[in-house]
């Protein structure tokens, strides 16, 4: 039995412990829909390592790839967390943008032409605009990772313009703006999950799908009949670090500063490899893509304005809808990016 003496000690020095190491968890879920070896994959995985690291092994982070805390259902990613059943996530604006019509700037068709404006829009007033209204929604983004400008492939023709896309069946993601963007340019915009696209090119359900760069190189889908690449950078696709706001709360202020600082290292790092290999400096990765037997079309400027010529309806349509201020500001970052 212990003394009075000795109990009161335990007990100061139980009282003196910081309360988040009697709230942390044995493992926090994060959820990705691409895990290694894809650059999203790897960016959470770099940030679970980096919290494990800094926080020596107290906070450990266990990334699920997949989608699958969810069932495999991307776009119900982003309400999981809000609702505390998935603790943190790396994800992509796209799959977020049902619950957050604000991501839908990112999915503008050609608003941002290169990697500079990106970063500029990111980093810029309408980075910050939509981190602040993700904030209102019980969640908190913490930093920018990246997926990748997204590329267009398709197993039957080589696409220089809008016609040439008529009546192509197109995979895309889970969102409205997509389906119109396709639509607008004569497409069959068809819409599904990941784990269901790569089958449905293998079978010819569908003729073609747009992604980045690394996800058609790493998931080889010029072994699906993807033999005609078009490089046409119509939309980017940023990811997202972001945790659970109940989750959140439960973090010290130094453990939420370890948090939100790993996770910018890990974007950094997302960020390097989603670009590697597909810049003027560095073409590797594009060099091995047409080693494979694929034609890759780069579209000259007039190509491209076409192309954006045949979307503007669409795009006027969703400045309305996002917000004009939103999108303004974001227009207003890129052009001072020139």
């Amino acid at each position: 039995m212990l003394s009075s003496a000795v109990a009161a000690g335990l007990a100061m020095l139980l009282a003196g412990q910081p309360a988040s190491a009697e709230a942390l968890k044995p493992e926090y879920k994060v959820s990705t829909v691409l895990g290694a070896p894809f650059p999203w994959g790897l960016s959470a995985q770099r940030w679970a390592d980096l919290v494990k690291e800094r926080s020596n092994g107290r906070i450990v982070l266990k990334v699920y790839p997949g989608a699958q805390l969810v069932g495999g259902d991307q776009t119900k990613e982003f309400t999981a967390m809000r609702q505390g059943v998935i603790d943190m996530a790396v994800g992509s604006t796209i799959n977020w943008s049902p619950q957050v019509s604000q991501l839908n700037l990112f999915a503008l068709p050609f608003l941002m032409p290169d990697f500079r404006a990106l970063d500029a829009i990111t980093s810029g007033p309408a980075g910050k605009m939509v981190f602040d209204v993700i904030a209102t929604k019980d969640v908190v983004p913490l930093a920018w990772g990246e997926n990748g400008f997204r590329e267009l492939s398709n197993s039957k023709r080589d696409v220089r313009t809008p016609e040439d896309l008529k009546g192509l069946k197109i995979r895309v993601v889970g969102s409205p703006l997509f389906n119109e963007t396709f639509t607008a340019l004569g497409a069959n915009p068809t819409q599904m999950s990941w784990a269901d696209a790569q089958p449905a090119l293998s079978t010819g359900a569908v003729d073609g799908q747009e992604n980045p760069l690394a996800v058609y190189s790493l998931a080889k889908l010029y072994t699906l009949g993807q033999k005609h690449l078009t490089l046409w950078g119509y939309v980017a696709d940023p990811l997202i670090f972001a945790v659970s706001k109940p989750v959140w709360d439960t973090f010290s202020p130094e453990d939420q500063a370890l948090l939100r600082a790993a996770a910018a290292d890990a974007g950094a790092y997302g960020r390097d490899i989603a670009r590697k290999g597909i810049t003027v400096e560095d073409p590797s990765l594009l060099t091995q893509i047409e080693a494979a037997g694929v034609t890759v079309t780069r579209l000259s400027p007039a190509q491209q304005k076409a192309f954006q010529k045949a979307t503007a309806a669409v795009y006027d349509k969703w400045k309305a809808r996002i917000g004009a201020d939103l999108v303004t500001a974001a227009e207003q970052s890129v052009a001072a990016s020139r």
